[in-house]
């Protein structure tokens, strides 16, 4: 039998808009098309479930240094919770711990539970998330049947709202279409148990699939079927796929210096200058070549954070690995 030939790894930078499918985690996915597009180095922003679908930014080369940035940014769901039944997992994929029947409600009782949900909230990860407790995911402590505590967090939940309950109020399976948008952190598998534990009968979620992550409000998202079908014809058209660098840095105040400036940031040194807004920044060149993330100072001195390997006159430079 002859063996799949090795893949042979190439340096690639720029930004992948996934629509990862049911079934896969979010590490499966990333493999599947960072092997397709043969890049050396890649990294996701922010997990999905498998039971989830949607959009899944993946980072590839000089990108992954933009990627901690976009973890936190703000982010849309849309999701359909199960009346009635609790699961270990807090979804459709675990294993109903209990059942309860689901009383009569109304769309004003919905809403106003709904209303209890949205906001600054104290709000308790599910047991089985990739959060860690020394250093392993409190999912692999609960697969092994250990006690696990999950301690309450502040989140923010700018909108949670329902579409239709529908399903529900035609007595049928007892479902409700619902709208999420969240900040980091937050966990749509916890806001629909919490609803259901408002509305007095439990809940899970049954489906769910992310919309947009902030900058990437109106994504154009590609399937790995798509993907796959662009390989067959060329790397140039799969590599069409990818966005600049330039494309995830929106959310950073930027900052543009001249070849001067550069070659100083470059070699890890601080950029006189009045540069403003103080704190994290996007850097750029005077043509508009993105090169890294940079800090500025109380008195307008710029600091290289992580920058990109073409902006490092050497490389082990702080802030160029």
């Amino acid at each position: 039998m002859s063996q799949k030939p090795r893949t042979v790894f190439r340096k690639l930078h720029g930004i992948l808009l996934l629509d990862k499918p049911q079934g896969l985690s979010s590490n499966q996915a990333l493999q599947r098309v960072r092997h397709l597009f043969r890049a050396d180095k890649a990294g996701h922003t922010g997990s999905l479930d498998p039971l989830a679908t949607g959009l899944l930014p993946v980072c590839f080369g000089e990108a992954t240094k933009i990627a901690g940035g976009l973890l936190g940014a703000r982010k849309a769901y849309d999701t359909v919770a199960r009346l009635g039944l609790v699961t270990d997992t807090d979804d459709a994929d675990g294993q109903v711990l209990r059942e309860r029947p689901v009383p009569l409600l109304t769309i004003g009782q919905i809403d106003a539970a709904l209303r209890k949900l949205t906001g600054r909230i104290q709000q308790r990860p599910p047991i089985y998330s990739a959060l860690k407790r020394g250093g392993e995911p409190l999912y692999a402590k609960a697969r092994r049947g250990e006690q696990v505590e999950v301690d309450e967090r502040e989140v923010e939940v700018h909108a949670f709202a329902l579409q239709s309950a529908g399903d529900l109020l035609d007595a049928g399976v007892p479902l409700l279409r619902l709208h999420v948008e969240c900040g980091s952190g937050t966990y749509v598998r916890s806001l629909v148990r919490d609803l259901g534990e408002l509305l007095g009968c439990g809940a899970h979620v049954a489906e769910l699939r992310r919309l947009w992550v902030d900058p990437f409000r109106d994504p154009r998202m590609w399937t790995i079927e798509a993907l796959e079908a662009l390989a067959d014809r060329g790397e140039r058209s799969l590599d069409a796929c990818l966005l600049p660098i330039e494309a995830g840095l929106t959310a950073w105040p930027e900052v543009s210096i001249n070849p001067a400036q550069a070659n100083r940031l470059g070699q890890g040194q601080a950029v006189e200058g009045g540069f403003r807004p103080a704190g994290g920044v996007a850097v750029f060149d005077e043509a508009g070549r993105a090169l890294g993330l940079g800090m500025v100072d109380e008195q307008g001195a710029l600091h290289a954070q992580r920058l990109f390997t073409w902006a490092c006159v050497q490389p082990l430079r702080e802030g160029c690995a």
